[in-house]
């Protein structure tokens, strides 16, 4: 039996908190691609849960940039 991919825990965890800074910012989905240089339905295809997309550490770690912020903003003080 093949197994599903799917986001777990821990990517929705990143995603939500990279969404949320992306809306208290006033950023759009396409704001924040052309900042890093992706494609906007790729932004979608991540916050979506139809689509198995995440953001990778490189990707975080421009985002951090984008918001003057750490990467480690988007991660959890503990394991989840």
């Amino acid at each position: 039996m093949a197994k599903t991919l799917k986001k777990n825990t821990i990517d929705w965890y990143i995603i939500s908190k990279v969404k949320d800074l992306r809306i208290k910012q006033g950023m759009s989905q396409e704001e924040l691609a052309v900042n890093l240089g992706i494609s906007r339905g790729f932004i979608g295809h991540i916050e979506s849960p139809q689509f198995v997309s995440k953001y990778s550490m490189v990707q975080l770690n421009e985002i951090a940039k984008i918001f003057k912020c750490s990467p480690r903003d988007f991660l959890p003080e503990k394991p989840l």
